[in-house]
């Protein structure tokens, strides 16, 4: 079993920067795959960074330049940061883990971009 628990989200105006933060429960260096996922309302769940074990990054499109993951793997921290956010990056964050052939998410934490 892994938890999970995402916390940063907030109310911010178009061109601020938010950092998402993403507490596990397990040793981070077991955990093959960690990765931010979205959603907007009514909209599909969508990925937008993930980091694997080798540290290495991947970002969806549309956050590409604007958005970094990391990890801290003494504090098994999960982090977001995003920068020159705008409206359309409104949703909810949820935190997303692989761990021994299984995902496990977050609660989420709410973002919203006010233009």
């Amino acid at each position: 079993q892994v938890q999970l628990a995402e916390s940063g989200g907030g109310l911010v105006q178009f061109g601020d920067s938010l950092r998402l933060s993403c507490s596990v429960s397990k040793n981070i260096v077991r955990i093959s795959t960690m990765g931010w996922y979205r959603q907007a309302l009514g909209e599909q769940r969508e990925p937008v960074a993930t980091i694997d074990a080798n540290e290495r990054t991947d970002y969806s499109g549309s956050v590409k330049g604007r958005f970094t993951i990391s990890r801290d793997i003494i504090s098994n921290m999960v982090y977001l940061q995003m920068a020159s956010l705008k409206p359309e990056d409104t949703g909810t964050y949820y935190c997303h883990g692989w761990y021994l052939g299984r995902e496990y998410w977050g609660q989420g934490t709410q973002v919203t971009v006010s233009s």
